[in-house]
């Protein structure tokens, strides 16, 4: 039974759930475990000690955390905070990425070097994680890619170096969709050490699709060649798909939804808090067109360019496919832009990055849809906002989070109003509008005021945060039915908070 919430409790417990590979669900699954185990009762909080993602959440004690993370928070009823995800790298280019610990930019580094500096990072990691579970009951802790690196892990702070630092065990997680799990699941203990192995008490197989009923032998076979405790194998869940991904690769191929409205996104390397686009996903009169490389940007009545890690570098992609010849022709055509942070400063005519913030310094070109000129610089904007979409005065909420400043003629016409300041610019033929408001279209009737500017009136829908909410509690549920959960509590051990 849970504790009574009094600070005299029991000692709060903790479990790690690590994953065979990348995106195999560890942190859906977190999330519904995590709100399942709320509905119970217990005081739960989400715990991951290493993060790679450019999908980040602003939290309320002035950071930035992953997504996934900020998710998982909303799983347990509770406010993100710095401690859930102490270290977040933000790939910025191939072999680099910035490094934010506790939720401040620490600068950026490129791969050998960061696993230099890991070591030195397990003290912060250790604190955020024994903070946090002074106020929990239960922490339940993300690992992050595959727990068989055995390569990294001489330096690790993300899988088994951090549950061998905080005493706790874990449970393994392997994505039968992939194929090739029971070898996944048993080769893991195979490559890993034996002090590292005997941390593995149990495993899970996610995405199973079809009838769960064929693949009990293997469920058998795994349990007799590793010796853990089979939790549970979890059926395929459709409505997962209105939860906010955590990496680029998890965004739909080739886009979602046939509504007539066509909404076209291109797909740049280095795309940010691209959950921006799940409201407009989950509309049924909305087709959504993620467009890959190589492709043109097809006829629409929207194009998006979404947030971006390293401005100066995607919008050279963006040139490099020829995107940005169809953008300029869309306009032409009367089609409407809509460019969010990164893509906002895209939209100006020049963007300045003397200091090298997100990569190599220098200046570039825009592509001289609005007005406006814009200058990166080593402080960020983390904050979370409310205001006013303009001119329909509808009331917006989001946040930002960027660096740089945006200046120009183009922002005398705002695109909203915050705290009764301008916000963004539209252009002068009013068809190009640039924001550095994340988060907006969650909100249904900014989504509809905006949308309705495409092609007249669209019904107004839900506040995003519904569709969300729906979800953990379906997940949860589909999770009480095929994992077991008192299995998970039990193998939950007590976190020392010295």
């Amino acid at each position: 039974m849970p504790a009574s919430g009094s600070s005299s409790g029991p000692m709060p417990r903790a479990l790690m759930f690590q994953g065979t590979g990348s995106s195999v669900g560890k942190s859906v699954l977190v999330a519904g475990i995590a709100r399942a185990l709320t509905r119970r009762g217990y005081r739960v909080r989400p715990f991951k000690p290493q993060n790679m993602s450019n999908n980040a959440a602003v939290t309320a004690d002035g950071g930035e955390i992953g997504r996934a993370q900020a998710l998982q928070a909303r799983a347990c009823g509770v406010r993100p905070s710095v401690d859930m995800n102490p270290v977040l790298l933000k790939p910025q280019s191939e072999t680099g990425a910035q490094l934010v610990v506790r939720g401040q930019v620490r600068g950026a580094f490129r791969a050998r070097d960061y696993q230099a500096l890991k070591p030195g990072l397990m003290p912060e990691v250790l604190g955020a994680f024994r903070m946090l579970a002074s106020e929990a009951e239960i922490v339940l802790v993300e690992g992050a890619g595959s727990a068989s690196e055995v390569n990294l892990r001489a330096s690790d702070i993300a899988n088994m170096g951090f549950a061998q630092a905080a005493d706790i065990d874990v449970v393994l997680v392997g994505d039968i969709d992939r194929g090739g799990v029971i070898a996944s699941l048993v080769g893991t203990k195979t490559v890993l050490p034996g002090e590292d192995a005997t941390r593995i008490k149990g495993f899970i197989v996610n995405r199973m699709r079809g009838d769960p009923g064929l693949f009990s032998a293997g469920m058998e076979a795994i349990a007799m060649h590793t010796g853990w405790d089979a939790i549970g194998l979890v059926p395929y869940l459709a409505q997962l798909r209105d939860l906010p991904a955590e990496d680029a690769a998890d965004l739909p191929a080739g886009g979602r939804g046939d509504g007539a409205l066509r909404i076209v996104v291109p797909h740049l390397p280095m795309i940010a808090n691209f959950d921006d686009l799940d409201p407009l996903a989950a509309r049924p009169d909305v087709s959504l067109v993620i467009v890959s490389p190589g492709k043109p940007l097809p006829a629409c009545d929207l194009v998006i360019l979404p947030g971006s890690k390293s401005t100066i570098s995607d919008l050279a992609f963006m040139r490099a496919q020829g995107w940005d010849i169809d953008l300029h022709a869309h306009v032409r055509h009367g089609g409407r832009v809509l460019g969010i942070c990164g893509g906002y400063q895209m939209l100006g005519t020049i963007i300045s990055d003397e200091l090298g913030t997100e990569g190599n310094a220098g200046t570039a070109p825009g592509l001289g849809l609005l007005a406006v000129q814009t200058s990166l610089t080593s402080e960020k904007r983390l904050i979370e906002v409310m205001g006013q979409l303009v001119p329909e005065g509808i009331p917006v909420s989001g946040y930002e989070i960027h660096t740089g400043q945006t200046v120009g003629a183009d922002c005398r016409r705002p695109f909203a109003t915050i705290a009764g300041r301008p916000e963004g610019a539209v252009s002068q033929n009013g068809r190009v509008w640039g924001t550095y408001l994340h988060g907006m279209l969650g909100t249904g009737a900014a989504c509809a005021a905006l949308l309705s500017r495409l092609a007249g009136p669209v019904t107004v829908m839900a506040d995003h945060d519904e569709v969300v909410e729906a979800a953990l509690d379906a997940w949860a549920d589909h999770l009480e039915k095929h994992l077991d959960i008192d299995a998970l509590l039990a193998l939950a051990r007590p976190v020392s908070l010295s």
